[in-house]
């Protein structure tokens, strides 16, 4: 994978976020010729240019919205990973005209950048909420998928390869539930769970970024890939994060209640990562399900052969609720060993907890 992005340019939109910042890290060890960063949060993206002062670094303000700005960025570039997006449901599903523009729209202009400036890749980073999608924010998610996938029509010989990637949970992202629970025990609680038979697919930052960069090594245009990853309970999650931490901030744990409060509008029990549609067009590989493109006669010139492949079919869609999920001594060990609380952004404090 190092020779891969090696002497590359590389433009990552969303570079200042959680999971754009982790892509950053990573590529900065692949060598690659340059690294522009774009994020439209002014103060993150000073901050993102002050940990990273080397020559073939730039950081730019910039949104995905603005086409112009996207062209300029794109040119010389061989690769775009675009992690910009709205990701949070509830705020989606209140400025719905705002998520068309950035997360449709904007895949738009990443697509037209990209192809104008012949990039050579193309990676848009997905959601578990775009498989038969219940809210404003997982519709477009969806809808982004769809429009790189048809993308990788419209190239002649030289064209852009495109592709996707679906994440489950990032823990310890901002606007995922680990800031919100360490914020609930560090205040003695109570923990707010909306339901307690909640499952969850989990990874880690640097799991999420490593599957960006794999899947761009992967692609072959117009594929969606959804890696493997562990599942949880959130009730689980809650209970562990109370013997974990609260000691720290000074409470025992068994004086920290867990309250039920309800599920939220749109909000599912389970998370779904590959449909029961998806499964008739599916691959699978040793960490990973490769979604191959629906229309198949538009696609016939593009080889999608892969290395490492377990299965030419897949059996069943990949939900939460089916797979086996991690036992508690198996989720704080892999809390801990991913040193999941560090770092974290604490939405009372502004900054690192």
């Amino acid at each position: 994978m190092e020779e891969f992005y090696a002497e590359k340019k590389i433009l990552i939109t969303g570079a200042a976020g959680t999971v754009g910042r982790e892509v950053v890290r990573q590529f900065g060890r692949m060598q690659p010729a340059e690294l522009r960063l774009m994020d439209n949060n002014e103060s993150e993206t000073f901050f993102l240019s002050e940990e990273y002062p080397q020559d073939n670094v730039h950081c730019f303000i910039g949104d995905v919205r603005d086409a112009e700005k996207l062209k300029k960025l794109a040119e010389g570039v061989d690769v775009i990973v675009h992690c910009a997006a709205f990701k949070h449901v509830i705020l989606s599903e209140y400025n719905p005209f705002d998520v068309v523009q950035t997360n449709i729209i904007g895949v738009e202009n990443v697509i037209r950048a990209a192809e104008a400036a012949g990039v050579s890749n193309v990676l848009f980073t997905s959601s578990d909420k775009a498989v038969n999608p219940t809210n404003v924010m997982g519709t477009s998610k969806l809808m982004g998928e769809r429009l790189i996938t048809a993308a990788n029509t419209l190239s002649g010989k030289s064209r852009t390869v495109l592709s996707s990637t679906r994440f489950g949970n990032v823990l310890g992202s901002r606007g995922s539930v680990v800031p919100l629970f360490m914020k609930q025990i560090r205040g003695g609680g109570p923990v707010t769970l909306t339901d307690e038979r909640m499952t969850r697919f989990v990874m880690t930052t640097q799991e999420a970024a490593r599957l960006v960069l794999e899947s761009v090594v992967l692609s072959r245009g117009g594929e969606v890939f959804v890696t493997k990853m562990p599942v949880i309970s959130i009730v689980d999650l809650a209970e562990v994060m109370i013997e974990m931490l609260a000691p720290g901030y000074g409470h025992k744990p068994g004086d920290i209640q867990i309250k039920v409060v309800g599920a939220k509008p749109g909000e599912k029990l389970y998370e779904e990562l590959l449909s029961q549609e998806e499964t008739a067009r599916s691959l699978e590989l040793v960490s990973t399900f490769v979604v191959l493109p629906a229309f198949k006669a538009l696609y016939h010139s593009i080889d999608y052969t892969y290395p490492d492949v377990l299965s030419e079919s897949v059996d069943k869609p990949y939900v939460s609720s089916t797979e086996n999920k991690f036992s508690k001594k198996q989720l704080a060990a892999y809390l801990s060993t991913n040193r999941v609380f560090e770092g974290v952004e604490d939405p009372t404090l502004g900054g690192a907890a």
